[in-house]
C-alpha cells in the first residue's frame, strides 16, 4: 500500500472518528431526532511503522442520520468535508468527490471495518456504547475532552479531541 493510500484510508478513518469526539448533554429527544453543531481540534495518531499522526481543527453539524464534518487547518483551510444523509455519503477533499451507499460503507472501506454513526453520537452524548475494536474514554467529557483508542485492526490508533467552549 503506498503511502499516500494509507494517508487517505487514515484521515477517511479520522472523518469517521471524529464524531465521538463532541460532547453534548443527554437529551430526551430521541438521538435520531437530534440535530447539534460541534467545533474544537483533534488529533490522530496511528502507531504504525512508521508512526503517522495527524491534526485538523473540525466543525461537526447534524445529526447521526444527516450531516456535515469539515476538517480543517488552523488557518483555515478546508482539508476534507464529509456530508451524509440516508443512502448517501460524500466526501469531498482536494477538488475531488467520491460517493459512497452510506456512511458506514464508506468506514467499512476506508477502515476495514465498520464503524456505526450511531454509536459515535452516542460517545456525542457521553453514552459509551460500545464498538468492536474502539475503547473510548469519555471520563474527561464535562471538561470538554474526549479520547478513543482503536486496538483493532491493528495498527493501534489513538484519537484525542478537544472542543472548543
Amino acid at each position: 500500500m503506498s503511502e499516500r493510500s494509507r494517508w487517505v484510508r487514515w484521515l477517511l478513518a479520522l472523518l469517521i472518528v471524529l464524531a465521538a469526539g463532541c460532547a453534548s448533554p443527554p437529551r430526551a429527544t430521541p438521538p435520531e431526532a437530534e440535530t447539534s453543531a460541534w467545533s474544537g481540534r483533534l488529533a490522530l495518531q496511528v502507531k504504525d511503522n512508521p508512526s503517522q499522526s495527524f491534526s485538523a481543527s473540525f466543525e461537526l453539524k447534524g445529526s447521526a442520520k444527516a450531516g456535515e464534518l469539515t476538517l480543517s487547518t488552523p488557518i483555515g483551510n478546508i482539508l476534507a468535508v464529509l456530508a451524509w444523509e440516508p443512502g448517501s455519503a460524500t466526501l469531498r477533499r482536494n477538488g475531488q468527490t467520491q460517493r459512497f451507499e452510506s456512511v458506514e460503507d464508506m468506514a467499512a472501506r476506508a477502515t476495514g471495518s465498520a464503524i456505526t454513526l450511531a454509536a459515535l453520537f452516542d460517545w456525542l452524548r457521553g453514552i459509551a456504547t460500545p464498538v468492536p475494536g474502539w475503547r473510548p474514554d469519555l471520563s474527561q467529557l464535562g471538561q470538554g475532552r474526549l479520547a478513543a483508542l482503536r486496538l483493532d485492526p491493528p495498527p493501534e490508533a489513538d484519537l484525542r479531541v478537544v472542543l472548543e467552549r
